[in-house]
């Protein structure tokens, strides 16, 4: 995961333009606020990356706890999100500390692929000990090994068209196919999973899990799943 970390920690060029990247965090933000409990609970966001509409989140919730991997980032979401006092900003590392039974909803979304499946392991495994025992963690953008990077272009021009930025969206496919992160991701590779193999993968970490009739975010070739302690 260390590469991906220096990657988007870095000034990339992932997103085709600000619309996209506002719109981006807009449509994840209305998504996770559609798990929110309650307007008491307490949200933990896990490798939330720029997170630009949290705010909206934490006007759901009581508490949102934005924990990510990137110094960089961390230090702007700090930055952006200091006068909020519902929004914390964590390192990965500190969620090991937080209180046990604590959290009502964790949402680890469009980060699975980025990490080896140990990674993921020790994720499901901080969390679960941060999860009250009705709390939910939701799983989202799981890649499946079945659909290809073509429906990923596809879904980003439907996207991209739906929001007014589809001529920005097919710039940003060339660019993105010349830059850094085509590269890493031949190199490095993403995690892709079935849905029978997050299903046991969730299991073996102590969850009972479902996949959810709709993934969370923009494209709906990728998978969320829906997962709750069970010990």
């Amino acid at each position: 995961m260390d590469e991906w970390i220096d990657y988007y920690d870095s000034t990339h060029t992932i997103y085709a333009s600000k619309q996209h990247r506002d719109v981006h965090f807009e449509v994840i933000a209305n998504d996770i606020i559609g798990y929110i409990p309650s307007p008491d609970a307490v949200v933990l966001d896990y490798a939330c990356g720029e997170a630009l509409s949290a705010a909206r989140v934490a006007s759901a919730c009581g508490k949102l706890i934005l924990a990510e991997p990137a110094p960089g980032v961390r230090g702007r979401l700090i930055a952006r999100f200091a006068p909020n006092t519902k929004i914390r900003v964590r390192s990965l590392d500190e969620l090991r500390g937080m209180e046990e039974l604590s959290v009502d909803l964790a949402v680890l979304n469009s980060a699975a692929q980025y990490m080896t499946p140990a990674e993921l392991d020790s994720a499901f495994a901080v969390i679960h000990r941060a999860l009250k025992p009705d709390g939910v963690l939701v799983l989202g953008d799981i890649l499946d090994p079945r659909v290809g990077m073509g429906r990923d272009v596809m879904a980003l021009l439907r996207f991209g068209a739906s929001h007014g930025f589809l001529k920005d969206a097919l710039v940003g496919l060339v660019r993105t196919a010349l830059s850094d992160y085509r590269q890493l991701r031949s190199r490095v590779g993403l995690q892709h999973y079935s849905e029978a193999e997050m299903l046991a993968k969730l299991k073996a970490a102590g969850y009972s899990a479902s996949r959810a009739p709709k993934n969370i975010g923009h494209n709906d070739a990728r998978m969320t799943f829906v997962a709750r302690p069970i010990d």
